[in-house]
């Protein structure tokens, strides 16, 4: 099943930057096809029948339950949605797993063990196992017989992975690898019957293994966390645990690979997961504030309430657009390659849109916790309360900043992942940054913006923005050349801007396309949201730039970017007061997020 036309081109991963794309060309949850929907609201009834309902339970590390909610979604296709028939899926699409996992976020803990079962577990195994091991291991995963976890990240190596010190020999009888060692943070560690491991070979080359539990495979004590407290989180120890030579994952010394591929998918889902989270405690809250009295009438109806309702709406809307857009991309790739059923030609369409799988990553994770400290805010003293469901949605979203990669890793890696794309060859970032600079230094008269179609001024707002993304860019590249890497604080303002340039565009297309399918006034509330969004959005730009710039450079060539960026950020304030209270009020009378 595929959600994306036959007709619609590749698009080159990062190009979002350097490119103008049409709304026809975009994926949007609007696009859904019948069988979407129908495991949209299938995923949603389990969720809010069978797990919700049992994450007190959870939450005492009653694992046999875990294991029996883990099998009853399976059988829902929550493992093996994305997984090929020949091994016990359902060869679903890319889009068809994003809206499992939006499902999955309905509880976060619940999210957490299914996602290890479903993404880190599996993928490794599906990707780069061999033969022998996809047809031993993925049948019964993807059933929930065998519950699968991840170990990579060690006590002296969290982000710097490469770090490890478990290691792997070779048996004499070159059957076996034998791995000693200790792993941290393992997700289904308490309860797992198969962990994907990464240990060096001889102590030197990183590389994957598949390891079945055993005598000398221990996990620890439950870790005691800040939230999702209904997964199992654990150290492991490893003490001459043996596995066959046919459990090897991928190359010897490549194991990097293999880590940080995965990372590409888990972090797509975990955007998903966000987003299914984000749109509940939306819902929770106008449920709430409709219901809380005060001075004699609901909080609903008091203005502070309804600005912070319409953005928790409006960043779950402008996410949803983020996430379905890449998803139809990544798909579309997928269909073109000339073997759409092979795993390793999924894996390189997956790769291609790394940049905004990152981009997605970071920015779902920050508006999952704004919409959940929001959440805490609008239920007041009863917010803090373990009694009311914003005490756990609180605690539990502060873990996907971490998950996946640090959003500061994250931040880091999309523009050195663009400029390492420019400098390969497959984006033609340096001929559109040096075109900038020479329209900076040389600008043209202004052209008359007389475009009356539906969000021009914020396509034009959006075009400028990829700009300045692509002047501060381009003058960190002038400046600091290869040692880039080493100013993070200039990174990470680079990153800011482009990711703001990609959840801008992607919601503009999004409300675009809906205004050609159903018209403007079908469509009203979505032009707010995305006025309001832009709006906002091309502000933090500035002041990210201003900051960013001034720390690149100074004197003359400081005041002539900074003329450029005044060019570039130059707009009308909307009435985002008023767009907020419409945006409001329509999910006040529908007493739930309406988007």
């Amino acid at each position: 099943m595929s959600a994306v036309a036959d007709d619609k081109k590749i698009v080159v991963g990062g190009s979002f930057l350097i490119e103008e794309r049409a709304p026809v060309e975009v994926f949007t949850p609007e696009d859904f096809t019948e069988e979407h929907l129908m495991i949209a609201e299938t995923g949603r009834q389990f969720m809010d029948g069978e797990v919700r309902p049992r994450i007190d339970d959870l939450e005492k590390k009653d694992w046999g339950l875990a294991r029996e909610l883990v099998r009853k979604g399976a059988e829902l296709g929550f493992v093996g949605a994305t997984v090929p028939e020949e091994y016990g899926g359902l060869g679903l699409d890319q889009v068809a797993g994003g809206i499992l996992g939006e499902a999955l976020g309905r509880s976060a803990s619940f999210a957490t063990t299914m996602g290890a079962q479903s993404g880190i577990g599996l993928l490794p195994i599906l990707y780069y196992g061999t033969e022998e091991a996809k047809q031993k291991y993925l049948p019964r995963i993807v059933t929930g017989e065998l519950i699968t976890a991840y170990a990579l990240t060690e006590a002296g190596s969290g982000s710097d992975a490469l770090a490890a010190k478990a290691t792997a020999r070779l048996s004499e009888d070159g059957t076996h690898y034998v791995l000693k060692g200790e792993k941290m943070w393992i997700t289904n560690g308490g309860f797992a019957d198969l962990f994907v491991v990464f240990a060096k070979v001889d102590g030197e080359k990183f590389t994957g293994f598949i390891v079945e539990r055993q005598e000398g495979l221990q996990n620890g004590a439950e870790e005691h966390k800040m939230g999702i407290k209904g997964s199992s989180t654990t150290a492991l120890a490893l003490d001459n645990v043996r596995t066959p030579v046919s459990n090897l994952l991928g190359e010897i010394g490549k194991g990097h690979k293999i880590a940080f591929n995965i990372l590409n998918i888990g972090r797509f889902k975990l955007g998903a997961m966000c987003l299914g989270g984000m749109k509940l405690m939306t819902s929770e809250a106008v449920r709430y504030a409709n219901e809380r009295q005060q001075f004699g009438k609901p909080i609903s109806s008091f203005g502070a309430i309804k600005a912070k309702l319409a953005e928790m709406a409006l960043r779950t809307w402008v996410g949803e657009a983020m996430i379905y857009r890449t998803l139809g991309m990544i798909e579309g790739a997928i269909d073109a390659t000339t073997d759409a059923s092979d795993p390793e030609s999924k894996l390189r369409a997956i790769e291609e849109y790394a940049v905004e799988c990152s981009a997605i990553k970071v920015t779902l994770s920050e508006y999952c916790d704004y919409v959940a400290d929001e959440m805490v805010q609008i239920y007041g003293g009863y917010g803090y309360s373990a009694d009311y469901p914003a005490e756990r949605a609180y605690r539990d979203s502060r873990i996907n900043r971490i998950f996946e990669g640090t959003n500061e890793i994250n931040r880091m890696l999309i523009p050195g992942m663009l400029m390492r794309r420019a400098l390969g060859g497959k984006l033609a970032l340096l001929p559109a940054a040096q075109a900038l600079m020479d329209e900076v230094l040389s600008p043209s008269a202004p052209s008359l913006d007389d475009d009356e179609a539906a969000l021009a001024a914020e396509a034009r707002l959006a075009r400028n923005a990829k700009k300045v993304a692509l002047m501060v860019l381009g003058t960190a590249a002038q400046k600091y050349m290869t040692a880039l890497a080493e100013e993070q604080e200039v990174l990470l303002g680079a990153s800011n801007i482009i990711m703001d340039v990609y959840a801008m565009e992607s919601a503009i297309l999004r409300a675009q396309k809906m205004v050609a399918s159903r018209g403007e006034e079908a469509a009203a509330l979505q032009l707010d949201m995305v006025r309001v969004f832009c709006n906002d959005a091309v502000e933090r730009v500035e002041a990210e730039a201003k900051n960013t710039l001034a720390a690149i450079t100074e004197g003359d060539e400081l005041r002539t970017l900074l003329a450029a960026l005044k060019r570039f950020t130059k707009h009308t304030p909307a009435n985002t007061v008023a767009a907020r209270r419409r945006v409001a009020d329509a999910m006040i009378r529908a007493n739930r997020y309406a988007y």
